[in-house]
C-alpha cells in the first residue's frame, strides 16, 4: 500500500518523521511530501493557493502505478488538500484518512481567521489556539515546534475548496479525532454547520477517538501510527 501523509499548516513532510516507521516496518510505502512554500522560511509564497498544493497531491497520486493501491492521510489543514485529491482521483485512492481534520466542504476555506502577514500565515502565538488543541503540547514540545515551522500560504488558509467530482463520497473516510469526541462531531453536524457539508453524502465514515491535541504526532506518534494502520486495514 501507499500510504501518502500530507502534513497540515506550517509543517513539512518531515513532521511526520515519528510516525513513518510503523508504516514501514508494516510494509507500506509512505510517501511524506513538503508542498510548496513550506521548504524554508524563505520561500516566495505568492503564488501557492489551495488548488496548486491540491495539484501537487494529485500529481504524486499519478506517479504511483495504477496497479498499486493508495491511502491518504492528512493532518488539520492537510485534509482540505487530501479531500481536494480525492475529488481529482476517486478511483485511485481506497481510504482516505482525516487527523484531527474532515472533508472541506466546496466553496469553504480552511481557515479565514488566521492572521496574516502579506502572503504568509506564521505560526501564531498559543494563546490564539484552543485548550484542547495544545493538550499534552509540552513546553519543549512547543518551543521544538515553534523552531520548525514555516509559514503557510495565505491563499492555503484561504481559498475556497473547490469540488467536481461525486465519485468522491465512494472513498471510505476515517477520521481520527484528537480534539473532540464522536458524540461532538454529531452536534457539529446537527447544526448543519457549512464546514461539515460532505458528511451526509460520505458512503462509509469511520470515526477513531485518540484523545491528545491538535499535534498527535508530536504528542502521541506511536498511537497515530497504530490508528493508520488499522484504518488501512480496515
Amino acid at each position: 500500500m501507499n500510504v501518502i501523509l500530507v502534513a497540515g499548516f506550517w509543517l513539512k513532510g518531515s513532521s511526520w518523521n515519528d510516525v513513518v516507521p510503523a508504516l514501514r516496518d508494516a510494509g507500506h510505502t509512505v510517501h511524506t511530501p513538503t508542498l510548496e512554500g513550506l521548504a524554508s522560511v524563505d520561500d516566495d509564497r505568492r503564488a501557492v493557493t489551495l488548488a496548486s498544493q491540491t495539484a501537487e497531491i494529485v500529481a504524486l497520486i499519478d506517479s504511483i502505478p495504477a496497479a498499486e493501491q493508495i491511502v491518504l492521510v492528512g493532518h488539520s489543514g492537510g485534509g482540505s488538500i487530501i479531500h481536494g485529491a480525492v475529488d481529482a482521483r476517486p478511483a485511485r485512492v481506497v481510504r482516505a484518512v482525516y487527523v484531527d481534520s474532515w472533508p472541506t466542504a466546496d466553496g469553504v476555506a480552511v481557515n479565514l481567521e488566521l492572521p496574516a502577514e502579506g502572503a504568509d500565515v506564521p505560526l501564531p502565538r498559543w494563546d490564539g489556539f484552543g485548550e484542547a488543541d495544545l493538550r499534552e503540547l509540552t513546553d519543549d514540545l512547543r518551543a521544538w515546534f515553534r523552531s520548525i515551522a514555516v509559514p503557510e500560504p495565505v491563499r492555503v488558509a484561504r481559498d475556497p475548496q473547490r469540488l467536481h467530482d461525486p465519485a468522491r463520497f465512494e472513498v471510505p473516510v476515517t477520521l481520527i479525532a484528537t480534539t473532540f469526541t464522536e458524540e461532538e462531531l454529531q452536534g457539529y453536524l446537527d447544526s448543519g454547520d457549512e464546514h461539515f457539508a460532505e458528511f451526509p453524502h460520505l458512503r462509509s465514515v469511520t470515526v477513531v477517538e485518540l484523545p491528545t491535541g491538535h499535534w498527535p504526532q508530536f504528542t502521541r506518534p506511536r498511537e497515530l501510527a497504530a490508528a493508520i494502520l488499522e484504518a488501512i486495514s480496515g
